[in-house]
């Protein structure tokens, strides 16, 4: 049995569930995180919305650029403890259509493109193929509305298997208010989180440094977040379905 953590980017597990991971891993069981959109950017000029991030990103070469994230996403889940796969589509800032124009030009919490439209399937008919019965599946329940977020819930939710959901950080210590409606209806269970486990979450989550400053605005931001939280619960919660509880 694997425990497997779907991962839009090339951070999101680690900075959701990177102490509960760790915990899993030093028990001896095995955890994967799945990046999703890992792949490079197609050849072509580069929207508004992806030269913003590549400024705020520090890295003027978009190869360059998607090249060190994969390399922070390795470095963090080896924090953590965590085997890793990258799947190869690009993220929704380097996305275009047939004609070449940018899906997402200015913004990514904005609705589907019609262009996307179906690749949640895609994107499930991949996982499929890698997925044993008895694996457990965690997937984001895309607090924050980002496009790709919403795109691996609803790819996870096309397989009709027992899920496991995350809180989206940092959306969620943003948005906190978005929290009991995403998880209406659902149960949770709480992960105690060590001591260790909170050091090892907050090393993996350091490892990302080219998104710092945009996610948490510097890293004494992101250690103090996190261990805010970990202080009220001592642990990570994840939500179910009550009717489709994985056997664990």
């Amino acid at each position: 049995m694997r425990w497997i953590y779907l991962s839009p980017h090339f951070d999101d597990a680690v900075l959701s569930c990177g102490g509960l991971i760790y915990e899993q891993t030093r028990q001896g069981l095995q955890a994967e995180i799945w990046t999703i959109f890992a792949g490079d950017a197609p050849a072509g000029p580069l929207s508004p919305v992806a030269l913003s991030c590549q400024v705020d990103w520090g890295i003027p070469d978009v190869h360059d650029l998607v090249a060190t994230r994969r390399e922070e996403d390795l470095a963090a889940a080896a924090t953590v403890g965590a085997e890793i796969t990258h799947f190869g589509l690009p993220d929704c800032i380097y996305r275009r259509s047939a004609d070449g124009d940018p899906l997402y030009p200015e913004d990514v919490f904005v609705p589907i493109h019609p262009f996307d439209q179906g690749l949640d399937a895609d994107i499930a008919a991949a996982l499929a193929t890698e997925l044993a019965p008895q694996d457990i599946l965690v997937a984001p329940l895309a607090i924050g509305d980002h496009v790709d977020h919403r795109l691996v819930r609803m790819a996870a939710e096309w397989l009709e298997r027992p899920l496991r959901y995350y809180a989206d950080i940092p959306y969620v210590f943003r948005q906190p208010e978005k929290l009991p409606p995403a998880t209406h209806a659902m149960e949770s269970d709480l992960y105690p989180v060590s001591e260790q486990g909170l050091h090892a979450w907050i090393s993996g989550t350091a490892a990302y440094q080219t998104q710092m400053a945009i996610l948490f605005g510097s890293e004494a931001n992101m250690r103090a977040s996190l261990r805010t939280d970990w202080e009220t619960r001592h642990g990570i919660r994840l939500a179910y379905y009550k009717f489709s509880q994985p056997s664990i």
